[in-house]
This record gives structure tokens, sequence and C-alpha cells, in this order.
């Protein structure tokens, strides 16, 4: 069922990315192509996902979250390709495929990300006829927050000060909440706001996006050591050799899965809190630290 439910939700954000891009007027093609080289490249589509799955288990339809997921993954997409630039991690790779800098130039990987950020905003923002003002000014709201320095880009300016430099468990942990968590948890936030959820369903369902959203860090910094390069669609132990700062070599690889199974362990129990069947979601989060990819 998460198999068939990834693989459903992935086509669905697919086609709308797509659908995007392709109505974006054809003023400048080579910046169009290097942004659908981003949004476009592949990947997991978690972000999108958790939009759709907790939709569904809040029943909410999924024409309501179309806008949200697309523009959620804009958000990622732009992020990834900053990240891969030389003034960053400088990564030729992205799952598999040349990077954008590299399949195209610098600059235009700059401005292709830039790009995609600002059409996140445009995506959420655009009149709908299934959400409300209201609904829409609280998404709009709640993805600036996760994109920028309060979220994922602060978090990214900790790692990257944090790189060949000794931090404490707390800092990191810290980091990675805001750079990598900041943006799981927005996509269960815009799903709560679809929903119009109640206070005690947000309280268990952002305590479950939390836990998930470190518990994914955690795993990826795992795979960076133990996962081969054609796993991982970039070369094996860049985080080592960059001199990051990860779990593994705060707590040991041991003590760094040990850490994701506790953290999904609290996922799952903040589910049990919840009057709904929630399956799919306790499947996903067990699939985070399972992965190889």
């Amino acid at each position: 069922m998460l198999t068939e439910a990834i693989n459903q939700y992935r086509a669905r954000v697919d086609n709308q990315l797509e659908s995007y891009i392709d109505a974006l007027e054809d003023i400048e093609p080579k910046l169009k192509a290097a942004m659908k080289h981003g949004a476009l490249l592949g990947g997991k589509r978690i972000r999108p996902f958790l939009v759709y799955a907790i939709g569904d288990l809040l029943s909410v339809a999924p024409q309501k979250l179309d806008s949200a997921a697309a523009a959620i993954e804009c958000i990622h997409a732009y992020s990834l390709i900053h990240d891969d630039l030389p003034a960053m991690d400088d990564d030729n790779l992205r799952r598999g495929q040349p990077t954008v800098h590299i399949a195209y130039d610098e600059a235009t990987a700059i401005l292709a990300g830039d790009a995609l950020q600002t059409l996140a905003f445009e995506i959420i923002s655009d009149p709908s006829n299934t959400l409300n003002p209201q609904q829409q000014i609280a998404m709009i709201n709640a993805l600036a927050k996760a994109s920028g320095y309060n979220g994922m880009c602060g978090g990214q300016s900790m790692d990257l000060n944090a790189t060949n430099q000794q931090i404490d468990y707390e800092t990191l942990v810290k980091l990675h909440q805001l750079k990598t968590g900041a943006l799981i948890r927005c996509a269960v936030e815009l799903a709560l706001i679809a929903a119009d959820a109640d206070d005690n369903t947000k309280q268990h369902l952002l305590t479950y996006a939390e836990s998930v959203g470190l518990a994914f860090q955690v795993q990826d910094d795992v795979l960076d050591i133990t996962a081969s390069t054609e796993e991982l669609g970039k070369p094996q132990g860049s985080d080592c050799e960059a001199n990051k700062s990860t779990y593994p070599k705060l707590l040991g690889l041991s003590g760094a899965q040990d850490k994701a199974k506790a953290l999904i362990e609290q996922a799952l129990s903040a589910l049990t809190n919840l009057p709904y069947n929630s399956q799919l979601i306790a499947d996903f989060a067990r699939y985070i630290i399972t992965r190889r990819v």
C-alpha cells in the first residue's frame, strides 16, 4: 500500500510541476529548461507525499492539496539546486544525474533556484476554487517561515558554519530541525490548514512530523556511510569527506541508527492518540529508517 501511494502521489505532483513550468512563457528557454531539470530530476517526493497522505487521513480531496504539494516541492528543488553549487556542497551528481550547474552553468543554476522559489509562492497564492483566502494566507506564511531564516536557510547556514567544527548534540539537532525538518513539518502543516484541523489533531500530527523529519536526516547521515554511490545517486561518503557534522560522527554509527529508531517510535506513539486509520503514515515512518536512498 505504501509503495503504491508513494508512486501515485509522486506521479501526481510531477504532473503538476511539469504543467506549471510548461505554462511559463518562453522568454528564456535555457532558464526554463534548467528549472525543469532541477524540479523533475526524480526523487522520493517525500514532502508532497506527506501533504497528500495527511490530507487523505483527514478526508481532504487531493485536488485541494495540489497547489500546496507542488509549491513545497518547488522549494525543495530550489534548495537542492543551490545546495549543489560550488559555494555550498559543490556536488556534480544529484539522483544519479548531473546537477543543474553542471548540466547548464553556475549562473543559470542560481537563477533556476531563485525562479523555482518564487514559482512556489505564485502557485500557492493563485486564486483557488478549493481553498479560502484565509487558508491560502496561512499556507503562504507557513511555507515562507519553513523556507527562510527561521527554517531551511537558517539550518543550511548552521550546517556550513559547523563544517570542520566540533559541535554538541543539541546544536546538531537544532541544525537539522531547521535544515531538513522544517520543510517536512511544513508539509504536514499545509495539509492541516487545508483540513481546518482541530488543535488536538494538529498537536499530534506535528509531533509525528517533527520526529519523522529528524529521523529522515539521521538516516541520511547513516546512508552516507552505509549506502553505495549507485544507491545514493551522489558520491558515497561525501559528508565525511567534507568533514560535516553528522549523527554518526557524534554518536557513532550504531548510536545514530538507534537514535533514528527512537525517533520513529516517537512518531508512531503520536499517531496512537488520533481517532483515524493512520496505517499509511505509520508505514511511511518505518520506511524512513529502512530506505536505502
